[in-house]
């Protein structure tokens, strides 16, 4: 269900689009889903910003049911009708704001409704201070009788720590067939999911319930702080993962992992580095302190410096970046090359063994192997309304504080002397200067003190 506007994120947004640990919160919920059933078998209830939910949900197969009036979760699912009638079996419910269930979890919670004869089973948690969430109340045979709201419980129900966190698995005939059962008699005037185990109980079923160890597993992600909480949970998981499967993260509270990344063995990842999207990294490789890698391919061996950038771009095996260096779309580093400190690129090639090792703006370029380009220098590949190359070939030197006017081309082992401003082809193995001869005045900065005591 993820049809809300959720107003206590307060939000422009609606709730289930924001991010924890890396994605949208519908995404971790549906991804949970798909690894119970098939993408056909999944229906998700939109209302509130329902065209940008729809967006966010990218695996093919997903339904999708309107809910043009929130009228409450017994509602959600009653709209659901014509979707899921039609199908045998199980139906779970489970909200698009709950990002922490583990799919481990709910396979319990299908296993144990298999296994009885219950009409439904609902997840519930032994809490410490059970405020705010529904109560559990059971019978003689510890079946459920029905969930009482912490609005309508009385002292004796509230006493009760046994709380339901609102995920259902119910046998889908019994369910659609009593769900027009659910009414409205209730402050708010909502059709509220929590009386189908009443309803069910009066139609001579039971329910049972599954307690979970953690209810902090089935959180309902409701502001700002919740969805930090649940971040910080989420990250620690994955660290967690990685460390065992043989990645050194150095103080791990401190760094930033997405769900998707991947790690390999004996790399290191040291303080503050945030390592996003869908970034891939090798084995025996450094991550410095503050460094961000986003949604790039980085191969075995590769040394990225502290406070470095790195975002969807490849490095081959052996490179080294950094520190302070920018890759910030585009890029591909072939093996062994070096981007130093304060340099950037965008859109640019490196060649095998090719180095810019600082303070080089490189953009939409094309460096050949083991060439070698100086401090300071900067392709000019914008002239205000395009775009233009700059092809730069093996084994090359360009000089310090160079000034390459794109589209232009250096030929192999050509040279370019320092302080240049290159507008023309240089062809291979050849010698490019383009500066003023300099000019020097004996005497004159003498004279020029002297004035100036006067």
């Amino acid at each position: 269900m993820a049809a809300g506007l959720g107003t206590r994120m307060k939000s422009r947004k609606a709730k289930v689009l924001h991010c924890a640990g890396g994605k949208t919160l519908i995404e971790r919920v549906v991804e949970t889903a798909l690894r119970l059933t098939s993408a056909d078998r999944i229906a998700v209830v939109v209302g509130h910003q329902s065209e940008e939910v729809r967006k966010a949900v990218k695996h093919p197969g997903i339904r999708f049911v309107e809910q043009q009036e929130q009228k409450g979760t017994g509602h959600a699912l009653m709209v659901c009708r014509e979707a899921l009638s039609s199908q045998d079996g199980l139906l779970m419910v489970l909200y698009g704001d709950s990002p922490l269930l583990l799919p481990e979890t709910l396979q319990r919670l299908i296993d144990r409704q298999r296994a009885t004869e219950a009409a439904g089973t609902l997840m519930s948690a032994q809490m410490e201070d059970p405020t705010g969430y529904g109560r559990v109340i059971r019978d003689e045979s510890e079946h459920v009788v029905e969930i009482v709201e912490q609005k309508a419980a009385n002292p004796q129900q509230l006493a009760i720590r046994e709380a339901n966190m609102g995920i259902y698995c119910y046998r889908a005939d019994l369910f659609w067939k009593h769900v027009d059962e659910i009414g409205t008699d209730n402050p708010a005037g909502e059709y509220y999911l929590t009386d189908m185990v009443a309803i069910l109980r009066r139609a001579g079923y039971f329910v049972e319930a599954m307690e979970i160890a953690n209810a902090g597993e089935a959180l309902g992600i409701n502001d700002r702080v919740e969805l930090a909480h649940a971040d910080r949970i989420l990250r620690h998981r994955k660290a967690y993962e990685l460390m065992l499967g043989g990645v050194t993260i150095e103080k791990p509270e401190t760094v930033s992992i997405d769900s998707d990344v991947r790690i390999g063995m004996d790399t290191v990842v040291e303080p503050f580095a945030r390592i996003l999207g869908s970034a891939t990294i090798g084995e025996n490789c450094r991550v410095g302190v503050g460094a961000i890698v986003e949604d790039s391919e980085i191969a075995d061996g590769v040394e990225i410096g502290p406070y470095t950038l790195v975002s969807h771009s490849q490095l081959e095996r052996g490179v080294h970046v950094g520190p302070f260096a920018r890759l910030r779309m585009g890029n591909h580093v072939a093996e062994g090359a070096h981007i130093g400190n304060f340099v950037e690129l965008k859109k640019t090639r490196m060649g095998a063994g090719a180095k810019a090792n600082h303070l080089a703006y490189l953009g939409d370029s094309n460096i050949g192997a083991k060439t070698n380009i100086g401090a300071g220098t900067i392709t000019c590949n914008y002239d205000g309304f395009n775009k233009h190359p700059t092809t730069i070939g093996e084994g090359a030197f360009v000089g310090s504080n160079s000034t390459l006017i794109a589209p232009l081309e250096i030929g192999d082992g050509a040279i370019t002397a320092a302080g240049s401003v290159i507008t023309e082809a240089v062809p291979a193995d050849s010698l490019a200067i383009s500066r003023p001869p300099q000019v020097v005045k004996a005497g004159w900065a003498k004279k020029r003190r002297a004035l100036h005591k006067k």
